[in-house]
């Protein structure tokens, strides 16, 4: 959440920044300076009704001990006066700052200046590419035919069991899967990365401390009558747990990394291009999550950027890593790095990872701060990435590397997973 102070300083460059997005929010952003302008002559006359009351309540009790009942008495009626009024300014003032806070929710982040301008995913531009895209013959198989072929992963008995987007993962399927979680979990905690295993579930100040609130798009799973939410991902859960708390400068770096399922709606998905591993509403997810100095921040978001660009070459995985536009840019990010594999059986690039920077503004309303040497207190940066999302991994895995004896894994797995085939 944008700051007051930060819009009304630097208000030409934060609605130049945000017309990036492909949105006027320049009313929005009047209407909250017009609103705190409000609230804060609101609470200049309430703390001068306060202060009058205080002072009147004296003079009231040097009245009665000097025997001036009566003026006493005219003087309380005044102060019962002056009461009602401060109620309903307090009313007043109550309103304005739920409407001041609800407005700022509406804003996104304001974009780094390094975010190219764009409508959509098309406008995205590369910065990076890795690796050949293998040449697999004719006739090579989706991910999903291999699946069946092999009986590794059974769509139709997840769908059986509870729908659309929740599949079965069988035998070595199931060892391909365990085997990158605990892959993906040893690079990062090598990296410096503490490894830990937050709730699957969270309530609602979590989901506002790191932007998945309110939900305008319907993705996350709720839960009415506990009011929690199943987690979108393991960046939630972690990032609170920084909630209403104040680190020390030497504290710096903050790394966790965790491994949890990931529930997403995905309303409004269909069509070939989200078929079999494309696109799940229960998909496996480890994460990085890091708390920064806002000196360093942007040095932590390229150190995540080269960690997540090992796994994937270890993989063997040729990739690219675009920076997203405006358009594309998610609602909590200031800038953003996708990693796209290459799909051989598809002819298509497949995200597997995001890779952001959000500055303070999740730290805003999450009430992250840390003390500097001096004790002075600052909001930190939140950064977190994907290292790795596993299905559309998996996907790739799968069709890059069938060949007529069955589905070669990658050297680097090998040990993970106990075979080097699938067959």
């Amino acid at each position: 959440m944008l700051s007051v102070p930060f819009i009304r300083e630097n208000f030409e460059r934060v609605k130049t920044a945000l017309a990036k997005r492909n949105k006027d929010f320049e009313p929005m952003l009047r209407q909250v300076l017009e609103l705190d302008d409000k609230r804060r002559a609101l609470k200049t006359e309430t703390d001068r009704l306060l202060a009058e009351m205080n002072r009147l309540s004296k003079e009231i009790g040097q009245f009665y001990k000097s025997g001036e009942a009566k003026k006493a008495e005219t003087l309380k009626a005044k102060t019962a006066a002056l009461k009602e009024q401060s109620k309903s300014l307090a009313a007043e003032l109550q309103n304005t700052e739920d409407a001041l806070r609800e407005l700022l929710l509406q804003i996104p982040n304001v974009p780094h200046p390094s975010v190219p301008a764009g409508r959509n995913e098309e406008d995205n531009e590369t910065v990076f590419s890795w690796g050949e895209k293998p040449e697999l013959g004719e006739n090579p198989l989706p991910h999903w035919e291999l699946a069946k072929k092999y009986d590794i992963i059974d769509f139709e008995l997840g769908n059986k069991i509870t729908g659309a987007g929740f599949p079965v993962y069988k035998g070595k399927g199931a060892r391909l899967q365990r085997a990158l979680i605990n892959f993906f979990l040893d690079r990062n905690t090598a990296a410096g990365y503490l490894e830990t295993q937050p709730p699957h579930l969270i309530n609602e100040a979590s989901g506002y401390g790191t932007g998945q609130l309110p939900d305008k798009e319907g993705q996350m799973y709720h839960i009415e009558k506990d009011n929690l939410y199943l987690i979108p991902t393991a960046e939630v859960p972690v990032t609170n747990f920084y909630r209403d708390v104040i680190l020390d400068e030497k504290d710096f770096p903050v790394k966790n990394t965790a491994y949890t399922p990931c529930f997403r709606r995905e309303a409004g998905s269909w069509g070939a291009h989200v078929r079999g591993l494309n696109r799940l509403h229960q998909f496996d997810k480890v994460e990085i999550v890091r708390i920064e100095h806002p000196e360093r921040s942007y040095a932590a978001l390229d150190e995540m950027v080269e960690h997540v660009k090992g796994l994937l070459q270890a993989l063997e995985l040729p990739f690219r890593i675009v920076r997203l536009c405006g358009g594309d840019l998610g609602f909590t990010s200031a800038l953003t790095y996708d990693f796209e594999v290459w799909s051989a059986a598809q002819k298509r690039w497949l995200e597997v990872s995001s890779v952001s920077n959000f500055e303070t503004f999740q730290a805003n309303r999450l009430k992250l701060r840390f003390r500097d040497k001096d004790n002075r207190k600052h909001l930190a940066h939140t950064l977190n990435g994907s290292a790795l999302a596993l299905p559309r991994v998996v996907a790739a895995l799968l069709e890059n590397n069938q060949t007529a004896e069955g589905i070669r894994i990658p050297e680097a797995l090998q040990s993970y997973t106990g075979f080097a085939l699938i067959d």
